[in-house]
């Protein structure tokens, strides 16, 4: 794959206008090449080739410059100098970096001096937009801080953990909010400028270890260094101060509501004013913090990714103004990329080592392998088997299809007596799985284009890192699902048309009921088969729907309610399934429902319910509103 495309593919989407107009600079390129092909110049690939041999010829007789590099050649001249790149400092204005084409007044020069002014916009482009984000991310490294330091105080005053037989919280004095201030972190005045803002996220720790090794230095006695641990660990405890719970004092933790009952209880104690914290509040906080964490670890990869991959384009695009020109300017100009900020900053690569030592500690317990896998989760693995059995499926569908249709031509069923009561009895309860399969393949299609236009789906409807559910799976359970159907259309009429099971009329009938049967238990199935993540996810949208305004609505929630509000006849279609089956005489193929009020009323009912879901789902926003207001 050429870069250019590799480029475009690993462009971050959001960000695209700022990445560098790879293909913008590659365009001026080939004018620069056109306009000296036409004038003649040495830049054909034949010239190119000969030049580059003679090159290689002729280095062979140069002195060496030995093997460890000390021994280098003289330095350029000035006269074989391309370009000269400064940085420019206007007043009122940020840096910005300008190159200096010395050989401007060459024939067809002004095609390459373009190329270097739009190379300069697009470094600055790049380098201006690389420290915003820096500036931002570090903006949000200290709100991390300052959530860390209340997630501390609250497992702190939930837990009351006991260290050396007294209470931790008993050790909270004012004017601490880190444990041992003066020891974990140097004070603000003494600290490091170049350290990130991660690093004075404030922990709950004991440092014993540095005090044991030098209390084991120089000791042969396994009973003396025994001794030294525990008055090194006693000595520690001295000086250990825990995080302070002034801190808890400022903050509110509002636990979602995750039953009708407890939303209930909300509301009924929305006026109550007390501080009082429970292991659930310190959970759900703990989770919404590595929740936050896993967000701003991935964000940080992104903007390395952004760093590198416009460094690497910059390095590319001038080693091809090279080949071009056979000129020798882009070791100048890299070097001018490598000790710029885009080159030489390290903020974001120090931030990503904090994070990660602060997440494996603290919500890791300790586990690094644990805690690497969850903010660097892998990319899941296309299986051959997925694609084989879709195919497979599909092939059988396909077949299936076309001898349901030539098993209905040649029996001639539709105009045969009793084809019309077949139509209106049996067709409403297999077009349930008609619109199911139907509805699979949209969505099947929508994520294979978000996928193809990069489009975090997955993060966007919360679903948990490597169960969500790719276009192919999705297909294939489509394609399953329609071999079933299918396959149970083809049976039934083969029974009906068959003399030896024609007098087996129950069982023909129970075809559908049995089909639906077999799909409700798969979607309610208790073990680890047929992607169950995704299934219950399906169930709790679904019951998220069903009781809209005692729920928090997310997205996944209204997606739902529109989904179903374009399957009103799937769900007429089961409700033709209860009265066919409930109060009509499958046996003899009759039912009474098209004649009954009842039927009628409801049939009106069934159609409004996903719009009465998407109605009450906003009401849940005036719910939290009226909670939010009790609360002050």
């Amino acid at each position: 794959m050429k870069f250019g495309k590799e480029f475009a593919a690993q462009m971050v989407q959001e960000w695209q206008e700022a990445y560098m107009n790879y293909n913008h600079l590659k365009t001026i390129l080939k004018d620069v090449l056109r306009f000296r092909t036409l004038r003649g110049a040495p830049s054909t690939v034949a010239a190119a080739t000969s030049h580059g041999s003679l090159k290689r010829r002729v280095s062979l007789y140069r002195a060496f410059s030995g093997l460890t590099g000390r021994c280098r050649g003289s330095p350029r001249k000035s006269e074989d100098e391309v370009i000269l790149v400064s940085a420019v400092q206007e007043s009122g204005a940020d840096e910005h970096y300008q190159t200096l084409f010395l050989n401007a007044s060459d024939e067809g020069g002004e095609y390459e001096l373009v190329f270097f002014r739009r190379l300069d916009d697009e470094f600055n482009k790049v380098i201006n937009f690389y420290k915003k984000k820096v500036e931002e991310v570090m903006g949000e490294a200290d709100d991390l801080s300052k959530q860390m330091d209340a997630l501390i105080a609250l497992r702190i005053r939930v837990d009351d953990p006991v260290v050396g037989g007294s209470n931790i919280a008993n050790l909270a004095v004012p004017g601490f909010s880190s444990v041992s201030a003066s020891a974990v972190h140097p004070p603000i005045n003494n600290r490091n400028p170049g350290w990130s803002r991660m690093e004075v996220i404030q922990e709950v720790e004991m440092s014993a270890e540095a005090n044991s090794e030098d209390s084991n230095k120089g000791t042969i006695n396994e009973n003396s260094n025994t001794q030294r641990k525990t008055n090194g660990y006693k000595k520690n405890m001295k000086t250990f101060r825990p995080a302070s719970l002034e801190v808890l004092d400022h903050v509110k933790i509002n636990v979602e509501p995750e039953t009708p009952v407890s939303t209930v209880k909300n509301v009924i104690s929305s006026s109550k004013s007390d501080l009082s914290y429970s292991k659930e509040e310190l959970r759900k906080a703990e989770e919404l913090m590595t929740h936050a964490f896993v967000e701003f670890y991935g964000k940080l990869r992104l903007l390395k990714s952004y760093c590198f991959l416009n460094q690497l384009a910059f390095s590319k695009i001038m080693k091809k103004y090279d080949k071009i020109t056979m000129r020798n300017a882009s070791k100048s100009y890299l070097n001018m990329v490598d000790d710029s900020y885009l080159g030489s900053s390290d903020e974001v690569t120090k931030l990503m080592e904090r994070v990660e030592a602060t997440f494996i500690k603290h919500f890791s317990n300790g586990n690094h392998r644990k805690g690497m896998n969850t903010l660097r989760p892998k990319p899941k693995k296309e299986r051959h088997r997925i694609t084989f059995s879709m195919g497979f499926f599909t092939g059988c569908s396909a077949a299936l299809l076309i001898a349901l249709v030539v098993l209905i031509h040649a029996r001639d069923i539709l105009n045969s007596e009793g084809g019309p009561q077949y139509m209106d009895n049996i067709f409403p309860l297999y077009s349930l799985f008609g619109f199911v399969v139907l509805h699979m393949l949209m969505y099947a299609a929508d994520i294979y284009f978000w996928k193809r236009y990069r489009i975090n789906y997955a993060f966007i409807f919360g679903f948990k890192q490597g169960t969500e559910l790719g276009y192919r799976e999705v297909l294939l359970l489509a394609s399953g699902l329609s071999v079933l159907a299918l396959g149970g259309v083809l049976s039934n009429l083969d029974m009906e048309m068959d003399p030896r099971t024609k007098s087996f009329t129950a069982i023909t009938e129970l075809i559908p009921l049995a089909l639906l049967t077999l799909v409700l238990v798969i979607i309610f199935c208790p073990f680890n088969i047929i992607y169950r993540s995704s299934r219950y996810f399906l169930i709790q949208c679904a019951l998220h729907c069903l009781f809209a305004p005692l729920y928090k609505v997310t997205l996944p929630d209204f997606f739902l309610a529109d989904q179903l509000t374009s399957q009103v006849q799937a769900l007429r279609n089961l409700e033709f399934y209860i009265c066919y089956y409930g109060w009509g005489d499958f046996t003899t193929r009759t039912n009474t429902c098209s004649g009954s009020k009842v039927f009628e009323s409801f049939y009106f009912v069934v159609a409004l319910i996903p719009y009465w879901f998407r109605f009450l789902q906003p009401l849940q926003v005036l719910q939290r509103l009226w909670l939010h207001i009790g609360t002050l």
